[in-house]
Order: structure tokens, then C-alpha cells, then sequence
């Protein structure tokens, strides 16, 4: 019996799951309908799938020594994304019950100013937050005690309302935490039932709007991630790890503590499978692009590593967390076309998801998606999954007729515009990772995947003069894969703000925070940590700051010379500008970081041999015009084959169109590379 790992990854269509063999590396994918009711089902089914690929000769599975399971999971996002929030508390300081009210001055691009913009509704109602006595300033000095009476009385009046989900930020206690965990003690005694977030815990860092939301975000995602991560555990009946949004992973047992460094756990995972095939191509540096049946994930890798980010955010709750520095928009094969009030056509962000999905899968959907357009245009075969999901062409058909004669434009035409619409929301968010960030587009490699990620490819490259679109193989199960190739990995800040560097100081808060990482790491079974230190500077006077990497060993003066030179050059590549030589803008440092890293053993990619079994067949396709077009089983080319438009390479679990005037071309390992000719 052979011993593999198995990355599972839940999107809103479809579950995939992948398994790669610990000794001889090679990797079983599968894919199963996601089920929205329950995640868990979906997961299960997908594991049952997988082993009854591995049947012997007489069709019975041959089984799996499984040497570990990581799950990708969007419990804790599509919560969020849906506003699904009731029921929650706050606790704060005495005289700052307005934290949530006042937020920030910044309003959403697009309403030019605040005057047309409405605030929507706080995380937490005014009339669920309670305030405690005791007092703390900057430096974690007590000013005034902490209130044992007034905790007793908020936390009653919580357990008399029935608000078990409760988050705790109080000023200042980034410096101390003292106050915040006696808060949680009286918690604890007063009312048993509450679930419980600390900002000291969830985010020890400055800045109290953005404190407070995060811990209520982590408050508000704790008992559906408790229950689910229960419920699949006691199932599956064994442990299992979790996707971090932070490109870790962590088990499951210590991520229900901190369930909101989930919240981008599947996308998280494709940006870093997607580098890994990107980097063992030759391509150190390029764009992601996971597209799924709900939505699109864009990410920008450089030099291997995607980019990382704590200003992110999901749905309209701003994290402060370290996650992958992703943009995501609902442009995924379920997205729903459909006629604004003005008359014009709209495709998403509304999706029709897995049930009902698109009127082509016949479970009742009554909506045009993008996935009818391309069941329309000829551009996907009459089923998905090889067969498993047959697809109704003649209801597909009968919607875009009946959304085209409300258009007043022919069915191709409108199924056409839907796609091209489709492009056009993709595009828009790879700008927003590159193009507002100073990067130009052009430099970069497309690597597309997810089921409905390659079939816009050739449009994309048009639309941003993309110099390639990379697919690699088995593009449906990319995430899957990405989550066996990333470290357990755990982050920790300090916020010590000071233009005049105490190197006794800061060694100390190092030495505090590797410490916290080591316990974490040493309860997960690794035994020899890596430390990956960095820090968050500053000009004086500036808002916000700039992350650069701190180098291991001795804390001394050369160390703090090296961190203030890298802050100096980062600074002039982001901005144009720095003061390196300018003792009038003094350097001021503002948080200390470290991410306690426990190293995996990645799986080796294999180059292609030889191409499989698979006949090339026709059949009818719009592009330009309606015309006869070969259609290529991917697993038939072999590295060097090369496929002219306008075809269709088709396999498992997604499609590439090959528009006229494009080529795809098989590289060493697999990966389909489409150029403009």
C-alpha cells in the first residue's frame, strides 16, 4: 500500500482533490460537485473518489496509506462574503464605544466623495458594544485600573441577551495585554457559553479601528469553523491540517483558535501551486489567475514568492492579518448575466453556484451564466469532468435566444458579449495587482487554472498585451495541489514604535516572539524551526509604513544598518523617492515581526515523457464565425507538440480555446503555453 498526501480544496462549485505519492511522486487528481449545505460531504465524496482511482486490474481500489490531509476551506470566507453576521459582541475601552462607528475618513473608490457614500451598517450594532474602566497608554503603563465590577456587568448583560460570540479589543493592549485577558477570565466565570477573541491574541498590533474589526471578524468566523472542523474531524476520523491565508498551513486542532487566518485559504493555495509550476517552467515571475464557478482569484508572484499583504480585506471587514496579496471578483463560470435597469448587460458578481448552477446543468437553474455562453459558442464539450456532469446544450441555447431577443441582438452576438464582459472583469483586476502598483503587465506571464480559468486566456492576452498564458496540467486542481507544497507557518507581531532603536529592546521582543513561534511549532512536531524575521518602518511623520525582511542572528548595530538600507531602497521601488542622506526625515520604526516556519518536503515535479492515449475529433465552434474546429485530448501531446488556432484542447477538468491567430505550445512538463502569432 502506498503512502500519499492529499490537499483537498472546497470552491463554491466544485471540490478538488489531489493526492501525490511520497516515493515515486506522482500525483492522482479528481474533482466532485461541492456541497454548499454542508462542505463536509463534498469533502468525504471527493477522498472516496480518489481512492477508487487507484483500483488494480480487477476494479478493486487498491487503498492509501495517507500520510496527511490539507484542506483548503471558504467556511470561514464566503460567511463573511455574504454578510452572514448576527449575534455579535463588543467589549472595549471605557469612552471608545464609537471605535466602530467612527472607522475611517476613506470611502470606496468610485463614489468621488464622501457626500454620495452611505456608511453601511458596523460589524457590531452600537446598542451589542459594552465598555469597561481601566485605562493603558502607548507603552503598556497602567493609567487607571481595570474595572472588576463594570467587566462583571458586561459580561452579564451579554449572557442575558444570549451574545455568545464575543470579540475584546481594549486601547493600548498591543503594549499590555493584561487588561484584555482579566476581561477574558471574568468571561470565563459570568458567562461559559462565549466564545471569546482577544485583540492581544489575534492581532498585537497599533492602529484600534483596525484591531477591533479583525478580532471581531475572528469572533464572528470561531463557531461555524468549531463546528465544521468538529464534524469533519470526528468523519474523517483523523487529524488534518488547514490552508492559512498567510501561504501556511496549521492543524486543525490549533486553527480553530484563529480561524480567521482562513479566510482566504483556497485562493491562498493556488497562488502557490501556481508558482511552483510557473517557477520549475523557467518562469520566476508572473500573474495568477485561479478561475472558478463562483469567482476569480488574480495574484502576482515575483521572483517565486506571491506577494503578501496585512492591508487586505474580505467582503467589507478590513484584516489585518498576513494573507496573500490577492483581488478578487465575481467573474467565475456561474456568473450570472443579466440587463441593468438602464438597459445594458451585466455579467455578475451574482453567481448561480453549484445548486442550481447554470441552466446547462439542469438542476433547475433559470439564469444565463458565463458557462451557458460557452456551452453556446461550442467553446466546452457537452459534459464536465469527463463525462460525469452532462451539460443540456439545447436549454443553453434557449436561454441565450431568450436573453438575446430581450437584447436585441443575435444569440451569438449576446453569448459572445457575455464572455467578452467576463474578460474585460478579469482584466480589470489584474490592473489592479500590477498597473496601480507601479508593474507593468506586459512583463509578466499569465498562469491561469481553475476549471473556468483557461477559457478566456486568448482574450486576456489581447486585452493586456500579455506576452504569454501559461495552463499547467490539470489546471482544475491547482489549489488542490498547492496545498501540499506549502510549510506550517505562524506570524507574530510587536508594534514598538520609536525613532531611536533600542537594540537591547528590540532583541528582546525577537526573542519573545520566536519563542511564542517555537511553542506553536514544537506542538505541531517540528523540531527544528526556521525563524523568518522582518519589520515595519517609516519617514517620521508618514501614515503608513513599509515591510522589509530583518536578517537572522546577533542584534547590533550592522543588523540595524541593514534594515533601515533595505527600508530606504524599498521606499525609493515603491515611491520614486527616498532620504537616504536627509537627517531631516528621521527613520521610525513601528512593528517587529517574526513567522516561525515549519519546512515540508515539497512534491518534485516530473517532466512529460510522452503523451497518452486520445483522438483528435471536430466539432462546431464560434469564434469570429461558426466553422468546423479540431478538438485535441491534452493528454495526447507530448512536450513540443504545438496546436494552431482555432481549436480546442480539451481535458478532465477544463477547457483552452484556441482562438484564430494564437498557438499553444507544449512545453517540457506539460504546461500549455498560448502566444499571439
Amino acid at each position: 500500500m502506498r503512502s500519499v498526501r492529499i490537499g483537498v480544496d472546497t470552491g463554491g462549485t466544485f471540490t478538488d482533490v489531489v493526492a501525490v505519492d511520497e516515493e515515486t511522486g506522482e500525483i492522482l487528481t479528481t474533482k466532485t460537485p461541492s456541497t454548499p449545505a454542508n462542505p463536509a460531504d463534498g469533502f468525504l465524496a471527493g477522498i472516496a473518489k480518489l481512492s477508487e482511482l487507484d483500483a488494480g486490474p480487477d476494479g478493486v481500489p487498491g487503498g492509501f496509506d495517507v500520510g496527511g490531509i490539507v484542506h483548503g476551506t471558504t467556511v470561514a470566507t464566503n460567511q463573511l462574503l455574504e454578510d452572514r453576521i448576527a449575534g455579535l459582541g463588543f467589549i472595549t475601552t471605557e469612552g471608545f464605544e464609537f471605535i466602530l462607528e467612527i472607522g475611517r475618513q476613506s470611502v470606496p473608490d468610485g463614489y468621488g466623495n464622501s457626500y454620495f457614500w452611505v456608511k453601511p451598517p458596523r460589524i457590531v450594532p452600537v446598542h451589542h458594544v459594552r465598555t469597561v474602566g481601566g485605562r493603558l497608554d502607548h507603552l503598556g503603563n497602567e493609567v487607571r485600573p481595570f474595572s472588576e465590577e463594570q467587566a462583571v456587568e458586561a459580561a452579564r448583560w451579554f449572557r442575558g441577551k444570549g451574545i455568545t460570540a464575543i470579540g475584546v479589543c481594549f486601547l493600548h493592549s498591543y503594549a499590555n495585554p493584561e487588561h484584555e485577558r482579566r476581561m477574558r477570565e471574568v468571561l470565563w466565570r459570568e458567562h461559559p457559553q462565549a466564545v471569546i477573541s482577544l485583540s492581544s491574541d489575534v492581532l498585537r498590533e497599533y492602529r484600534e479601528y483596525e484591531r477591533s474589526v479583525t478580532t471581531l471578524v475572528d469572533a464572528a468566523v470561531k463557531p461555524a469553523m468549531r463546528g465544521y472542523l468538529a464534524n469533519l474531524s470526528t468523519r474523517l476520523g483523523r487529524p488534518f491540517s488547514v490552508m492559512k491565508s498567510n501561504g501556511g498551513i496549521l492543524s486543525a486542532r490549533e486553527v480553530v483558535n484563529q480561524p480567521i487566518t482562513t479566510v482566504l485559504s483556497g485562493p491562498a493555495a493556488g497562488a502557490l501551486g501556481a508558482a511552483l509550476i510557473a517557477s520549475t517552467a523557467g518562469h520566476r515571475s508572473v500573474i495568477t489567475l485561479d478561475g472558478g464557478g463562483t469567482s476569480t482569484d488574480v495574484a502576482v508572484v515575483i521572483d517565486g514568492e506571491p506577494s503578501v499583504t496585512t492591508e487586505g480585506s474580505v467582503g467589507r471587514y478590513p484584516c489585518k492579518i498576513p494573507m496573500i496579496d490577492l483581488v478578487t471578483v465575481g467573474a467565475g463560470g456561474g456568473s450570472v448575466a443579466w440587463i441593468s435597469p438602464e438597459g445594458t448587460l451585466k455579467v455578475g458578481p451574482r453567481s448561480a453556484g453549484a445548486d442550481p448552477g447554470p441552466i446547462c446543468y439542469g438542476r433547475g437553474g433559470t439564469e444565463v451564466t458565463v458557462t451557458d455562453a460557452h456551452v453556446f459558442l461550442g467553446r466546452i464539450p457537452p459534459h464536465l469532468l469527463g463525462g460525469e456532469i452532462p451539460l443540456d446544450a439545447d436549454a443553453a441555447r434557449t436561454g441565450i435566444e431568450a436573453l438575446a431577443d430581450k437584447l436585441g441582438l443575435t444569440p451569438e452576438r449576446t453569448a459572445t458579449g457575455i464572455l467578452e464582459i467576463s474578460a474585460f472583469n478579469q482584466s480589470n483586476a489584474i490592473r489592479q495587482l500590477t498597473v496601480k502598483r507601479g508593474l507593468d503587465v506586459r512583463d509578466f506571464p499569465l498562469v491561469t487554472f481553475g476549471g473556468s480559468g483557461p477559457l478566456l486566456a486568448c482574450r486576456l492576452i489581447d486585452i493586456l498585451g500579455l506576452p504569454s498564458v501559461v495552463v499547467p496540467r490539470d489546471p482544475g486542481n491547482v489549489s488542490a495541489f498547492g496545498l501540499l507544497t506549502v510549510d506550517v507557518k505562524n506570524d507574530y507581531v510587536r508594534t514598538y514604535v520609536t525613532r531611536d532603536l533600542s537594540l537591547g529592546k528590540a532583541a528582546e521582543i525577537f526573542h519573545d516572539l520566536e519563542h511564542q513561534a517555537g511553542e506553536a511549532l514544537d506542538r505541531e512536531g517540528f523540531d527544528d524551526p526556521v525563524y523568518v524575521r522582518s519589520a515595519d518602518l517609516r519617514y517620521y511623520g508618514q501614515g503608513y509604513e513599509v515591510r522589509v525582511p530583518a536578517p537572522a542572528g546577533e542584534i547590533d548595530a550592522d543588523w540595524q544598518a541593514q534594515v533601515v538600507a533595505r527600508f530606504h531602497e524599498q521606499h525609493e521601488k515603491l515611491y520614486g523617492y527616498a532620504y537616504r542622506d536627509d537627517p531631516r526625515h528621521a527613520v521610525e520604526w513601528v512593528n517587529l515581526r517574526v513567522s516561525g516556519v515549519g519546512p515540508i518536503t515539497r512534491p518534485a515535479l516530473r517532466p512529460l515523457d510522452r503523451p497518452g492515449a486520445g483522438a483528435t475529433s471536430v466539432r462546431s465552434v464560434h469564434f469570429d464565425d461558426t466553422r468546423d474546429t479540431p478538438i485535441h485530448q491534452r493528454v495526447a501531446l507530448g512536450p513540443g507538440a504545438t496546436v494552431q488556432g482555432p481549436a480546442v484542447i480539451e481535458e478532465y477538468g477544463s477547457t483552452i480555446p484556441i482562438h484564430p491567430g494564437f498557438t499553444a505550445t507544449v512545453d517540457a512538463y506539460g504546461n500549455v503555453e498560448v502566444k499571439r502569432d
